[in-house]
């Protein structure tokens, strides 16, 4: 694995392989990889003949009162996880390289990036729409892939590729979880021990959501409201997003016809946990995290 850590650098890189004809695959994560990260990778690999993967921790998505500084670093630890993993081109540039001057250009995309996560994060998307679009620019994959726990994210990336007619394939991975069902993420190494075992209501909370829908209840309305309950039995559990919406496009819905999206976003202290489901019987053929 070549270790990459300028745009230059990494277009030189890249430019003979492309010539070539060979396959690019591209997973852009912020580090502290856990294994979510290594199926996206693992993806990768399989579907194409380069795999790259990049991590930075874009200031551009974090607000005022957020943990940039905190958001945890081991670019040593995840170096050499990803050559484990058998990827060709880590590349981990400094905030001096991908953004030399402050950004005049944003992409953002109002509406889809202003509900749910977007509504408690204000600007947090359009932070994420414009790094991921300038580093497709820098890598020009064919493939870039995405994990399924970041439901929303993954569906504007899908809608900016769609709108900017952007040469690449977005491929959403499934959830991984941890031994007790609390998805992967980078976020869990915040929580303390009280925390950490209080965060598996979260999980517990899409299992529930799909066991009212078999019960029968529809009404969206009904099925918040009882999911809220249901994540207050967890005293250090704080809701902030307890939402059901079409899984296509993530409008809302007054009634669960079919299937439905169920998106969570939980606070335990000062860590915010996110997590997805699709309920209903065609669940499988959708975007669910298993």
């Amino acid at each position: 694995m070549e270790v990459v850590t300028t745009i230059a650098a990494l277009r030189q890189k890249l430019a003979p392989r492309r010539r070539a004809g060979q396959t690019i695959g591209f997973v852009p994560t912020m580090g502290y990889l856990h294994q979510g990260h290594l199926s996206l990778v693992g993806r990768a690999k399989s579907e194409n003949d380069v795999t790259v993967v990049s991590i930075f921790v874009n200031p551009l998505q974090f607000g005022k009162n957020e943990d940039l500084e905190k958001y945890p670093r081991d670019l040593a630890r995840d170096s050499a996880m990803l050559e484990q993993a058998g990827v060709d081109y880590l590349f981990a540039p400094g905030v001096e390289d991908m953004y030399p001057e402050p950004m005049q250009t944003a992409v953002d995309l109002p509406k889809l990036g202003s509900e749910l996560e977007g509504e408690a994060r204000p600007g947090h998307f359009a932070g994420v729409a414009t790094v991921v679009t300038k580093l497709f620019n820098i890598v020009q994959p064919d493939a870039a892939y995405f994990g399924e726990k970041d439901y929303q994210q993954v569906t504007i990336i899908q809608k900016m590729v769609e709108d900017l007619a952007q040469p690449v394939r977005v491929v959403p991975v499934p959830t991984v979880r941890e031994f007790d069902g609390l998805a992967c993420s980078s976020r869990n190494v915040y929580l303390s021990p009280a925390e950490r075992a209080a965060a598996v209501i979260v999980p517990k909370t899409l299992a529930e959501a799909e066991r009212l829908l078999l019960t029968g209840i529809r009404d969206v309305a009904t099925l918040e409201a009882k999911l809220v309950e249901f994540l207050q039995t967890e005293p250090l559990a704080e809701p902030e997003v307890v939402a059901i919406r079409d899984p296509r496009t993530l409008e809302r819905i007054e009634t669960v016809k079919e299937t439905a999206l169920v998106l969570l976003y939980v606070r335990f202290g000062k860590t915010k946990l996110l997590d997805n489901r699709i309920i209903g019987q065609a669940a499988a053929t959708g975007m669910e995290a298993a």
